[in-house]
């Protein structure tokens, strides 16, 4: 009986001890070492509720909880955004997908890791002051019609929409206006007879009847109806050898962006106006309220890109230019759902 005793306690004894090393080995104990801490992300446009899910991430400490230090520089455009990470003075971008194929087709190979957006969030309206009698497709001939940049998705969309009604990109005059506040002015000026542009800008001048929306990707139904699936938006991306360097740097920006997303998909109206500076309320709480119901449902849920969405992209830009259609691109390359997924699955999004 006490050889079986002795037998016993050391058999308990191993046992212990494997479970220990078992332990220690496990990287589910472990948190992998993040080869950049201190990061900076570009955006254009930071206000806009595109990039909502980032400033949630900012102002809620989801970065810092992740053990980065991420400083966020605000740009005018997408042009200059995406340069500043081209040329290495930032790391990251926020900013609209397409971008990649864009960098791609200049032999600039860019990934996306984490999707903010799944429908362009953009709206197309008329002025109301230069066309009250807006009926068609083909009013807009010869007319000006104002983008945030001329070869931004807001130009994209708009010219897939003047091809429903038989007209292209060279049947009007896009006008290049920057920021959203320039957009604003030149709509109540009368410098532009149309407006394509984000939240909350497009609900304000909806609200007060200066514009007239002919076109919405604010929904997921729009969006479908206009490009025949998914069409991808705000993501983080990055440089590919980037991504494939800094791992860990990708994945805990995944799991801020993922923590974001989750969310704002139960965030009431209190949660909002506390959460989000005050200067993006325009002073006027309920217009931001009534803008971020509008683009509610197009703000991923989980970080994931569609299957569909990075070859609908391709060819509808194509379509608009015929560089990009030329250039043979890769579309597959222009993104990765590998830290995103984990990030689906820490979070339960």
């Amino acid at each position: 009986m006490p050889a079986l005793d002795d037998l016993s306690r050391r058999r308990f004894a191993s046992s212990l001890a494997l479970a220990g090393s078992m332990l220690a080995l496990s990287p589910l104990n472990a948190q992998p070492k993040i080869e950049k801490t201190k990061l900076v992300v570009t955006v254009d446009s930071k206000s806009a509720l595109s990039y909502l899910p980032l400033t949630i991430a900012e102002q809620l400490g989801f970065f810092r909880a992740e053990g980065m230090d991420v400083q966020i520089s605000d740009f005018a455009d997408a042009a200059r955004a995406s340069a500043a990470v081209v040329s290495g003075a930032a790391d990251v971008c926020s900013g609209m997908f397409e971008r990649t194929l864009y960098l791609q087709s200049k032999n600039q190979m860019f990934q996306a890791f984490v999707l903010q957006g799944r429908t362009p969030q953009l709206a197309l309206g008329v002025s109301t002051r230069n066309l009250p009698g807006y009926t068609r497709i083909a009013d807009l001939r010869g007319k000006k019609i104002g983008v945030a940049a001329l070869d931004s998705m807001a130009s994209m969309m708009t010219h897939r929409y003047l091809m429903r009604g038989g007209l292209n990109a060279a049947d009007v005059s896009f006008v290049q206006l920057g920021s959203w506040v320039h957009a604003l002015a030149a709509v109540r000026t009368g410098q532009i007879d149309a407006l394509c542009n984000t939240d909350p800008a497009m609900t304000m001048l909806e609200q007060k009847g200066e514009v007239r929306i002919i076109q919405d990707t604010r929904t997921l139904k729009g969006t479908s109806d206009l490009f025949g699936g998914s069409m991808p938006s705000a993501c983080l991306y990055a440089a590919s050898d980037f991504v494939q360097k800094n791992p860990n740097t990708c994945q805990a920006l995944a799991n801020a962006m993922v923590h974001s997303l989750k969310w704002l998909q139960t965030a009431g109206p209190s949660d909002m106006i506390n959460t989000v500076p005050e200067s993006y309320l325009l002073g006027d709480r309920a217009l931001y309220l009534a803008a971020f119901n509008k683009t509610r449902e197009s703000i991923s849920p989980d970080g994931m890109m569609p299957d569909d969405g990075p070859s609908i992209a391709l060819a509808a830009f194509g379509q608009y230019d015929a560089t990009l259609r030329l250039a043979r691109l890769n579309a597959s390359k222009t993104y990765t759902n590998e830290f995103a997924r984990r990030a689906k699955q820490r979070f339960l999004a």
